[in-house]
């Protein structure tokens, strides 16, 4: 489903670009639909640079990715964004969601940007919210949220538009042992009843070991264990 391709980034340093950082260094991964794989590896290593290509929220210097044998990165800026939010769902550590907006409303939000009414897309928001356990809470602000809570609305927003691939990056990082576990527990359910494909930056040993595939990056390549 999801091909990357030799994917090389370079950052530019100082305000003279004189110098440079190489972040990635010929990157190839293939991503099969309803896969948990689990990017893995030390700080600086590229992990969160690789999601953010594969989710065209950055450009690589050099390499494509391709989406079901579509090269995206050929594709404009304006296509480019329209892609990532029909067919790309995020989720980070600090979940994002939108402070003055209800829970619902964050939910629905993906789906309000390509055009929808609130009163066309809210049933689905609920009915996600009810797959991650937190429909009680539609009406809050995420302020009223415990932080596992704030996840699990930030994965149903992730889910709003039936993407094709959810990243994740450290989504457990900010969490305690117990909202961790509850969250793992959620991810592997939503693949394994939906079909739902996952690729996880994390520094949990106990959430990669659960995933069907583990990629270790060290020094911006592939590496073994």
């Amino acid at each position: 489903m999801i091909q990357a391709e030799n994917i090389t980034k370079v950052y530019k340093m100082g305000d003279s670009g004189n110098s440079s950082l190489q972040v990635l260094r010929g990157i190839s991964l293939e991503i099969h639909k309803g896969d948990i794989v689990a990017i893995v590896g030390a700080s600086g290593a590229g992990k969160s640079t690789l999601l953010h290509i594969l989710g065209t929220l950055d450009r690589p210097t050099e390499g494509n990715v391709y989406y079901d044998n579509e090269n995206v990165f050929a594709y404009s800026d304006e296509r480019i964004a329209r892609f990532r939010n029909q067919h790309v769902g995020f989720v980070f550590q600090f979940h994002h969601l939108l402070p003055e907006f209800s829970v619902l409303e964050n939910v629905c939000l993906p789906a309000l940007i390509q055009g929808n009414k609130l009163a066309q897309v809210e049933k689905k928001a609920r009915a996600l919210l009810q797959d991650v356990g937190v429909e009680s809470k539609s009406s809050n602000k995420p302020s009223q949220l415990s932080g596992g809570e704030q996840q699990r609305v930030a994965i149903a927003r992730a889910l709003m538009n039936s993407p094709k691939v959810v990243l994740a990056d450290e989504p457990t990082g900010n969490l305690d042992t117990a909202n961790t576990q509850q969250l793992h527990d959620l991810i592997w359910s939503l693949s394994r009843e939906k079909g739902q494909t996952f690729v996880v930056v994390t520094h949990n040993e106990q959430l990669a070991k659960q995933a069907d595939r583990i990629v270790k990056l060290i020094d911006g390549k592939i590496g073994g264990f």
